[in-house]
């Protein structure tokens, strides 16, 4: 997950079919934040993220400004890189990460702002769930990882989110909020000897991550809408 950044608008794609794309990936990520708030409602959700939650201490929440702040440091010079300011999602006028629902498309009218909102309210119930499946796929087993396994998967992690239409720049500067995560799971799996534990722990730092960016954004948000 990325915090909002200006959009970079390809002038190829314009008009009608940039909405066209624009509102068919909001309804791609729509299907996908509904879907994680009902597995959030089920017994099974309801468990994982209580474990997650409740075992949230200050370990996990006075790194987060200091890896965030990295992370912008070195995404700020990535995106002057030729070629690296490129997604796909700023080619069509989107903000950020699509999952904000932030685009040009509904610059204007109160879809700029509702849309928004609403992404960010089903999220936030989710947010634990979504971290801890990601942990499942970048973590889980580092521990009897190589170091040059561990560094792949720091970097895969990061450029995964170039996937989901991150700009490339940034995404590869989000590996380094993967290697934070990967450091806490190691931490955790030496401490603990229980990959689950590990991964509930790096779980942990993740969402409080997420969180602190999605207050940045809900600010952001609600400033434009005052304004």
């Amino acid at each position: 997950m990325q915090p909002r950044s200006g959009g970079h608008t390809l002038a190829a794609v314009d008009g009608p079919i940039t909405n066209v794309l624009t509102f068919a990936v909001f309804g791609f990520m729509g299907v996908r934040l509904v879907s994680g708030l009902r597995y959030s409602r089920s017994a099974t959700g309801r468990s994982l993220t209580g474990e997650i939650v409740r075992g949230i201490r200050w370990r996990h929440i006075w790194p987060v400004p200091i890896v965030l702040a990295v992370v912008l440091a070195v995404a700020t010079p990535l995106m002057y890189v030729p070629g690296l300011s490129w997604g796909w999602w700023s080619a069509l006028g989107g903000q950020g990460n699509p999952v904000f629902g932030s685009s040009t498309a509904t610059a204007g009218s109160a879809l700029e702002w509702l849309v928004p909102m609403l992404f960010v309210a089903l999220l936030i119930p989710a947010l634990p769930l979504f971290a801890h499946a990601e942990e499942v796929i970048f973590r889980r087993g580092a521990q009897r990882w190589s170091w040059n396994r561990r560094v792949f998967k720091v970097v895969q992690f990061g450029s995964a989110h170039a996937l989901i239409g991150i700009p490339i720049g940034a995404a590869l500067a989000l590996s380094l909020g993967g290697a934070y995560f990967m450091s806490v799971y190691l931490r955790a799996a030496r401490s603990t000897g229980s990959e689950n534990q590990a991964t509930l722990e790096s779980a942990r730092a993740h969402t409080v991550y997420n969180a602190i960016i999605i207050v940045a954004v809900v600010l952001v948000i609600a400033t434009g809408a005052a304004s």
